[in-house]
């Protein structure tokens, strides 16, 4: 019987506390409430497009501010994503998807290298989207990248509208990163010639 590649994570700080289950080879179901409703929105694309069964349930100080909501929820996510893919054998690694979104066209491109890396181009036209702060998408970003040990590029090719902008980054990123966990039958071991991630 085949091995399911799942994760649940509780993370409790003096700020958030977060509860989280993945599973890797889903089929994009979704249950998410962090208490930041743009977030969540991102979060449903992202889980839709990369096929993960993602589950999120989180509360934290938003009567501050977003901040410490977002951020530690990119740091849970990112920590199942590493914990889900084990020993990494047999993994394809890389990962690439440009999604267009309306007028916004959006590139993720990832390796999973246990070098966790974000290197992130995006002109956001606006500070908010709705109540939401839009500086705080880098930090999520960030944090789900170092936290999973993922290299992740970012970059816009072209947009106009923060929300598309913002949309295709997630949709983009779920769409690589069910590339780079997918397993190749015809690999064995490690993709690497380390011999290690």
């Amino acid at each position: 019987m085949e091995q399911v590649r799942q994760a649940s994570i509780e993370r409790v700080t003096s700020e958030t506390k977060i509860k989280l289950d993945l599973i890797l080879d889903g089929t994009g179901q979704y249950q998410i409430e962090t208490g930041v409703g743009f977030l969540d929105h991102m979060l449903c694309l992202m889980a839709k497009h990369g096929a993960l069964d993602l589950t999120i349930k989180a509360t934290g100080d938003t009567y501050i501010d977003d901040h410490h909501t977002v951020e530690d929820v990119g740091i849970s996510l990112g920590l199942a994503i590493k914990e889900a893919l084990g020993s990494k054998q047999g993994i394809c690694r890389y990962g690439n998807a440009m999604v267009p979104m309306d007028e916004a066209l959006i590139l993720a491109a990832l390796d999973i290298s246990g070098r966790g890396h974000l290197e992130i181009d995006l002109s956001l036209p606006t500070s908010k989207v709705g109540t939401f702060d839009t500086e705080l998408i880098e930090e999520f970003f960030k944090a789900l990248a170092v936290n999973a040990g993922i290299t992740l590029h970012i970059r816009m090719f072209s947009g106009r509208n923060t929300h598309h902008i913002i949309e295709g980054a997630f949709k983009a990123l779920g769409r690589a990163l069910r590339q780079g966990i997918k397993e190749d039958g015809r690999l064995t071991g490690i993709p690497s010639t380390k011999g290690v991630l």
